[in-house]
C-alpha cells in the first residue's frame, strides 16, 4: 500500500495539472468594437517601474481585452 500511494498521489496531481491547463485552452472573445470598460488608473508618480505597464498601453494590450485605460498622476500625497 505504501508504494501505490505515491503512484496515486502523482497521477491526481498530473490529471489537476492537466486539467487545469486546459481550462485556458477556450475561444477568445473579442470585444465587439465601442464595447470598451473605461477603467481610471491613478499612479503617485511617473516611474521605470511602471514600463511594463506603459508597454503594455502603448501595444494596445488594454483594448484587446476590452479596457480603455486611463492613466492620471496623483503627484503623491497632499
Amino acid at each position: 500500500m505504501k508504494k501505490k500511494l505515491p503512484a496515486i498521489l502523482l497521477s491526481v496531481t498530473a490529471l489537476a495539472l492537466i486539467t487545469m491547463g486546459m481550462l485556458g485552452c477556450g475561444e477568445k472573445k473579442e470585444p465587439a468594437s465601442g464595447d470598451l470598460t473605461t477603467v481610471t488608473l491613478n499612479e503617485v508618480a511617473h516611474s521605470i517601474f511602471y514600463a511594463p505597464q506603459y508597454v503594455a498601453i502603448e501595444e494596445g494590450y488594454f483594448a484587446e481585452e476590452g479596457i480603455d485605460l486611463q492613466l492620471i498622476t496623483g503627484f503623491g500625497v497632499i
